[in-house]
């Protein structure tokens, strides 16, 4: 535990830390990557270049300085992180460079003095245990399990089917021909791809879309404009190829009983976590009412919309309430959409009102805090809303 009066010094540094914003963690990445260009194989270098993960990094370092007296207030956001830098296959040791340099950092551009420096190494060392000593039990829970494994495992590409103009989903079985461990609706597989084109070995997640068959695994990736890794596996990854993947991770996962009432609400890719949600609860007969709300553009975009469609057979309390902003003329209404223009949650409000009723949304930051808004605005209590944010993490 840290001492009153270390935890008094960090606090006092806030305002400078603000003042100097983002700025802080461009300076500290730039240090790490040119003592440690290594780590350039494990951190997505797009969300360095547009900012993202700087930003990002930035939040947490002030988050933790605010509350630094009450780290519970700390443990959803930890959780989250440890998740995700077991997906990356983080060391202990990788811990160490990440401090020498952050405090390096505060020297190079605050000069806050030596007995600043001394504060915050200490606060990060606490923090940083309490991340080694989480993932440490992470690992051990995908070795523990069935079909689980650490580190990578070699997997090779079984089916590529396109399910949109944008979205193609991938079928990945392991190389070994052994079981798969299972996981929760709503988390995600780390996939390592190395190819000639790229400088560096890329990383990326991508939720997984089905319920567990303890054989394979099914992701779905949307085609990004300046995407590098996902134009390489919509243009040029063919069946048979093989990519490494990290066992099943993430924080984002339904966890309802069968009588809790559930609205899925995501839009464009955000519907990939949904979608293995939707499937767990038709594995699991679920027996309350289940709304799934999904806004696209089109319905060229439109993924896995018969997908979803054949679940209501097996669903008979699920509805599905689709938004198209842009119908094309082939698009019929009433049967591939039920609402034309931006989600509108009042069109709906009765059916979001049972008792209980769990919310999960996944798709852009923009459209979640859109959808978050309505909802409260609805009269839902914010506790039963949980959201999934695809790259750094923002917060609604």
């Amino acid at each position: 535990m840290l001492d009153s009066q270390t935890i008094a010094i960090v606090k006092s540094t806030l305002p400078l830390l603000i003042a100097t914003g983002p700025k802080l963690t461009a300076h500290f990445y730039d240090r790490l990557f040119t003592h440690h260009p290594e780590l350039k194989d494990t951190f997505n270098m797009s969300n360095q270049r547009n900012g993202d993960q700087r930003q990002a990094l930035f939040d947490a370092i002030c988050a933790y300085a605010t509350n630094i007296e009450n780290l519970a207030a700390l443990l959803p956001a930890v959780e989250r992180i440890a998740q995700k830098h077991t997906s990356l296959n983080i060391q202990p040791e990788q811990y160490q460079a990440v401090g020498t340099h952050l405090l390096a950092t505060l020297d190079e551009l605050l000069s806050p003095g030596q007995e600043v420096l001394d504060a915050w190494g200490k606060a990060y060392g606490v923090l940083a245990e309490v991340f080694i000593q989480r993932e440490s039990a992470l690992y051990q829970n995908s070795a523990d399990q069935t079909g689980g494994w650490t580190g990578t495992r070699a997997f090779r590409i079984k089916e590529k089917k396109p399910q949109s103009s944008l979205i193609t989903s991938f079928e990945l079985e392991p190389v070994d021909n052994l079981p798969v461990a299972g996981f929760k609706a709503g988390q995600y597989l780390s996939v390592y791809v190395q190819s000639e084109k790229f400088e560096n070995q890329e990383i990326r997640q991508y939720s997984l879309t089905q319920s567990p068959n303890g054989k394979t695994y099914r992701i779905a990736v949307k085609r990004e404009s300046h995407g590098l890794v996902s134009n390489y596996l919509h243009q040029q990854a063919q069946v048979g190829d093989r990519v490494c993947l990290a066992p099943p991770h993430g924080d984002f996962c339904l966890d309802v009983t069968p009588q809790t009432p559930v609205a899925l609400i995501s839009a464009g890719v955000g519907q990939t976590p949904m979608l293995s949600m939707l499937n767990q609860l038709a594995a699991q007969h679920h027996r309350a009412p289940i709304q799934w709300i999904h806004a696209a553009e089109n319905g060229q975009v439109h993924a896995f919309a018969d997908e979803v469609k054949g679940l209501e057979k097996e669903l008979p309390l699920l509805e599905t309430q689709v938004w198209y902003q842009h119908p094309d003329e082939q698009d019929r209404p009433g049967e591939d959409y039920q609402h034309k223009g931006l989600l509108d949650l009042s069109a709906i409000k009765d059916r979001l009102v049972p008792a209980g009723m769990q919310f999960y949304l996944c798709g852009p930051v923009g459209f979640m805090q859109f959808a978050a808004r309505q909802l409260i605005e609805t009269g839902i209590d914010a506790a039963n809303i949980h959201y999934e944010c695809f790259g750094p993490h923002k917060v609604l």
